[in-house]
């Protein structure tokens, strides 16, 4: 069988990609490489098929096996990253988030519908990187987010990734669309092995942000806010292990391809959260080095927890964390940090 992943030179997809190599899959990888390195495609040994998403005829030549590298051999099944996810970009430049997320999986949408009809068969199941910014600011009475909880995007980025989940649910109910959607909070970390991780320009994730100022002469990290109601002031967050979530990916496919049908969505995260000032000091003790702090005024819009409930996809998928503790997490991501700076 071959899995496509879109968005798989990517951090979070670039781990997808390896967890299914190691599950016995093959891989093709398709991304314009705006965000991500042809270097990491290349690590992973992964063909790897630079283009858009939105370009229908080539997603209909690499459903069918049609390209050279596929030998007749087409897509069994589609991971889906591909994304812009920059919040505050996408305040300021909306429309390219929704023609970039929202437009180019709705080529790909109808890409699986029609290549199923054209061939009388089920559509090819799908699993769908989403995001926590689709439930906005959770209620005050609501600290643990489960899947239930509101969704209310307040952000672009946040309202592309929820209109993309009500797509494949429509096509779900009209087609038969087979899909997990994975609604996943701070993914951090990197590969224990070191050789790939988070490498994002701009980089906007706590943790990165933080090894890069302990390395940077002058260098130092800010603290938006430090007078919430939380035990030290700073906004609490829900930290999971982008290895954890390849895992989580790998199993929801195999649910899909065993059961053949069926349309499922799960939160995944710790269901521990760690505030801000928490990061930073675990990260002094892990890598050993001191590290500058400026407190600033609160965010608009930052609430003061996040913490996701993944208890569902514990019991329906077997799902685990083998590295749910901050420290570890931050010892992979400076191992990786260590051989890019």
């Amino acid at each position: 069988m071959t899995v496509l992943v879109t968005g798989g030179a990517g951090f979070i997809g670039s781990h997808a990609v390896r967890a299914l190599q190691r599950s016995g899959k093959n891989v093709i990888v398709l991304d314009n490489l705006v965000y991500g390195h042809k270097k990491t495609a290349e690590t992973l040994g992964v063909t790897l098929v630079e283009g858009q998403v939105g370009d229908r005829k080539l997603l209909g030549k690499l459903l069918r096996g049609e390209l050279p590298d596929q030998n007749g051999n087409g897509i069994t099944a589609v991971m889906h990253f591909a994304a812009y996810a920059y919040v505050g970009e996408s305040t300021q430049k909306p429309l390219l988030y929704y023609r970039n997320n929202v437009g180019d999986t709705l080529v790909l949408l109808e890409a699986l519908i029609e290549e199923a009809k054209n061939q009388s068969r089920k559509p090819i199941p799908l699993v769908f990187s989403s995001t926590c910014a689709t439930y906005g600011v959770p209620d005050n009475s609501e600290i643990t987010i489960n899947e239930n909880s509101p969704q209310r995007p307040i952000n672009p980025y946040g309202r592309s990734k929820l209109m993309i989940e009500q797509m494949i649910e429509d096509l779900g109910k009209a087609n038969d669309l087979p899909y997990v959607i994975f609604r996943y909070f701070n993914a951090a970390g990197a590969h224990p092995e070191g050789d790939i991780g988070e490498l994002h320009n701009p980089e906007t994730h706590l943790i990165p942000l933080v090894l890069s100022a302990m390395t940077d002469a002058g260098g130092c990290i800010e603290v938006f806010g430090d007078d919430y109601d939380t035990r030290d002031g700073s906004c609490i967050r829900d930290y999971i292990h982008v290895c954890d979530l390849a895992d989580a990916h790998v199993l929801g496919l195999e649910r899909l391809l065993k059961e053949g049908t069926g349309q499922w969505i799960y939160n995944l995260g710790n269901g521990t959260g760690y505030t801000v000032k928490e990061v930073i000091q675990t990260a002094i003790e892990a890598v050993g080095k001191p590290v500058n702090v400026k407190v600033k005024g609160r965010r608009s819009g930052d609430p003061p927890v996040l913490v996701a409930s993944s208890k569902k996809a514990v019991e329906e998928l077997g799902w685990s964390p083998n590295y749910p503790n901050l420290a570890t997490m931050i010892e992979h991501a400076w191992k990786w940090h260590k051989n890019i700076i």
